[in-house]
């Protein structure tokens, strides 16, 4: 077993050695809890989940912690507009509601949607707000290092020095002369635009709140110092993996490095970013009206699907979303659900007859490959589909080891990929069993029918059928039936 992932530090794939044998630890960047969750939040946490699940696989003992950025610009500018006449309401939305009542409204919504789609909690999700003693003393450290300074201004800001530190830059391969300071911010006593804040000075009109005592005036944490904060204190200074959407490389990335980095730690021994999502080839963008967010998918869609469907690129890929992508999404869950449906009543009561091989439940190894390999999961589902298709043949054959094999292994590796959690409970035996006669006297009648050339009495045989939830799937050796998952 050899692990291989793209580290984007080094630019490319190198075999993954944890540092402490046995465990590792995983770092990724959660939400700035400012708004509801789109596409490109939950295909990220669903892309390292899919990491966690298959290190956890391979018998690794994996911590994984995500952030909540619960104090932000657009978090305090989100809160201060709901006490404004221009406030607009949007679901959920409350008027005159302070910031960490915003902030902990959104950080439940993100909860709801990683839970509905099978993303795994992590170890440990700790608050920006709760980390303020440890983010002081990571700025105390390099103002005594010589990388950062408190502004001279008096306005209370600390900035980090990028031209002190010789690596600034080496996350995306940039030139600090290359540069530009973000068009946005703050220029009160920086010595150069490129400089980023530490601890931002409080400001007139901003909630007292929204402010902490610290050695330099009240004021609150800079975006990227939390992060470096948070990290160091529950995974130590020197850590496994660091991830995050792909966006998030610059500035965020570059600045926690070279933060911590100049502070004396090694930090994250892999930096690993997802992909974006993208509409019809083009950047989604709430001007253009181009978006679509994860409930508005959940509202077409079973949680099954979309996590089939956020979840089915490789990882570092751009995942293009089209009309139809639910749709066959959804048809290549109903074509497993079948098979599972399928082989789950053929082998009930002689599913432990016949001689199992050494790797009887278990994942391929074409599967393990392809996991191994840069986590490759379109070509892990290509082999989730292979024995889809063998499983069936056997189950047509009478070869019932075969299809019992292709069962489990199916159903591993529907696990591993998270496609279980999402799934309803099943109906117990005696219900099951009661379901099963019944749709096989429906199916028998629908036979005769076809055989009689009663072509109006069959199609209303299937879609009596249908409307009850269950598919019907007309084969060579007749038909089969599976219930529509949810």
């Amino acid at each position: 077993m050899t692990l291989r992932f793209y580290d984007t530090a080094s630019a490319e794939v190198r075999n993954f050695v944890p540092l402490v044998p046995g465990k590792v630890s995983l770092y990724y960047c959660g939400a700035t809890v400012q708004g509801m969750p789109h596409v490109g939040h939950i295909r990220s946490a669903i892309a390292f989940d899919q990491l966690t699940r298959w290190l956890q696989y391979r018998g690794f003992r994996v911590t994984v912690v995500r952030n909540v950025t619960d104090i932000d610009d657009k978090i305090l500018a989100k809160s201060m507009a709901s006490f404004g006449p221009e406030f607009e309401d949007e679901p959920g939305a409350v008027r005159e509601e302070e910031w960490w009542a915003l902030a902990y409204r959104y950080e439940q919504e993100f909860l709801k949607a990683y839970d509905t789609l099978g993303v795994s909690r992590p170890t440990y999700e700790p608050r920006a707000t709760g980390h303020i003693p440890e983010m002081h003393a990571l700025i105390q450290q390099l103002i005594d290092r010589g990388h950062a300074y408190p502004a001279p201004d008096g306005s209370g800001d600390v900035y980090f020095d990028v031209r002190s530190w010789s690596k600034y830059g080496s996350l995306t391969r940039q030139k600090v002369d290359d540069m530009q300071g973000a068009p946005d911010a703050d220029p009160r006593g920086k010595k150069d635009p490129r400089d980023f804040a530490l601890w931002k000075g409080h400001k007139d009109g901003e909630p007292t709140t929204a402010s902490w005592a610290s050695p330099w005036g009240a004021g609150r944490p800079g975006w990227h110092l939390e992060c470096s904060a948070m990290v160091t204190k529950y995974l130590g200074t020197e850590f496994d993996i660091h991830g995050g959407g792909l966006d998030l490389r610059f500035p965020h990335h570059e600045n926690e490095m070279a933060q911590s980095q100049a502070a004396g730690h090694p930090f994250a021994n892999f930096w690993m970013h997802n992909g974006m999502v993208t509409y019809a080839g083009e950047k989604m963008s709430k001007s253009i009206g181009n978006t679509v967010s994860p409930s508005e998918m959940l509202a077409v869609a079973s949680p099954r699907v979309v996590r089939y469907y956020l979840g089915q690129a490789q990882y570092r890929s751009i995942l293009d979303y089209q009309p139809t992508s639910l749709q066959e999404a959804a048809a290549a869950m109903e074509r497993i659900d079948g098979f599972l449906s399928r082989a789950s009543r053929t082998l009930a009561g002689v599913d432990g007859a016949g001689p199992a091989s050494d790797n009887d439940g278990t994942v391929p190894d074409a599967f393990a490959a392809a996991m191994d390999d840069d986590l490759n999961v379109p070509q892990a589902l290509a082999v989730l589909h292979d024995t889809v298709r063998a499983g069936n043949t056997a189950l047509t054959a009478g070869e019932l080891d075969d299809a019992r094999r292709a069962l489990h292994s199916a159903t591993d590796m529907l696990r591993v990929l998270g496609l279980n959690d999402t799934a309803a409970p099943a109906v117990d035996e005696q219900s099951n069993t009661a379901l099963g006669v019944l749709v096989e006297a429906q199916l028998a009648a629908r036979a005769q029918a076809r055989a009689g050339k009663d072509w109006a009495a069959s199609d209303a045989i299937r879609d009596t059928l249908a409307a009850a939830g269950v598919v019907v799937e007309d084969g060579a050796d007749g038909a089969s039936w599976s219930l529509k998952r949810s």
